[in-house]
C-alpha cells in the first residue's frame, strides 16, 4: 500500500519547513544554479569577466547570511533529509531594507564589488517603489535543484509561500522581480499578476504581485 500511494503521489514525502543554519549552505549551492543564467546577475556580476562564478557563489552565500541574521523566513522542500528546492521572502514589517547592514555592504563589498552591490541595492529599491502596496512580502530568491526540476516542486514550493503570507496579518500579498523569461509562465500560472516592466542596468524584468489569498 505504501509503495502504490507513493507511486500515485510523488510528492507525498515533500516537506515544507523553515531552514536552520546548517542549511544554508546547501542552500545557496541550489540558488546558484538557479541563478548562474540569469540576465540580471549575468549583468550586475559582469559574467564577461574572470571570476563571475566565485562573485555570484559569494553574494549569494553573503545573501542568505544576511537574511538568517534578520530572521527572515527561508522555505525548504525535504525529501527525507535531502534539500531539493528553497525560496527566500522579505517579511512586510521588517527593517531589512535594500541597504541591508553596514556589514553586509562590507562584505557585498568585497565579493560583488562596488557596482555590484550599488546595482543590487538599486533594484531592490526601485521595485520596491513601484509595488502599490504598503505591507507585503517580497521574493527574493526561489530555485529547485536541477536534478529534481520538472517534479511539481515549484508549486509546492508556491503553496509553501502563500501559507507565510496567511500566516502574517498584515501583509498584503508577496511581489517578485521576474528576469528568467522562462519563470513568467511559472508565476502567471500561480496567479501573479503584471504591475509594470523595470529596466535595470540593461536588462528588463517584469514586476509581479500576488494578492493575499
Amino acid at each position: 500500500m505504501s509503495s502504490t500511494a507513493q507511486t500515485l503521489d510523488p510528492l507525498a514525502n515533500i516537506k515544507a519547513v523553515y531552514l536552520a543554519a546548517e542549511d544554508l549552505k546547501i542552500a545557496a549551492s541550489i540558488l546558484y544554479q538557479a541563478y548562474h543564467d540569469d540576465p540580471l546577475f549575468l549583468d550586475i556580476f559582469e559574467s564577461e569577466k574572470e571570476g563571475y562564478e566565485s562573485r555570484l557563489r559569494s553574494a549569494i552565500r553573503e545573501e542568505l547570511n544576511a537574511f538568517w541574521a534578520a530572521k527572515q523566513p527561508m522555505i525548504g522542500l525535504f525529501e527525507e533529509e535531502r534539500l531539493l528546492a528553497v525560496a527566500c521572502l522579505i517579511s512586510p514589517n521588517s527593517e531589512f531594507q535594500p541597504n541591508r547592514f553596514w556589514h553586509w555592504r562590507l562584505k557585498m563589498l568585497l565579493t560583488a564589488g562596488y557596482l555590484g552591490m550599488k546595482q543590487m541595492v538599486e533594484k531592490e529599491q526601485r521595485v520596491k517603489e513601484r509595488i502599490p502596496h504598503e505591507k507585503y512580502h517580497m521574493l527574493s530568491f526561489i530555485g529547485v535543484h536541477p536534478d529534481h526540476q520538472h517534479r511539481g516542486l515549484g508549486h509546492v514550493l508556491m503553496s509553501a509561500i502563500d501559507s507565510i503570507v496567511v500566516e502574517e496579518e498584515t501583509s498584503e500579498g508577496v511581489g517578485v522581480y521576474v528576469t528568467l523569461p522562462k519563470c513568467l509562465s511559472f508565476f502567471s500560472d500561480g496567479k501573479y499578476e503584471h504591475i509594470e516592466e523595470l529596466k535595470v542596468s540593461r536588462i528588463n524584468g517584469q514586476i509581479m504581485f500576488r494578492p493575499r489569498p
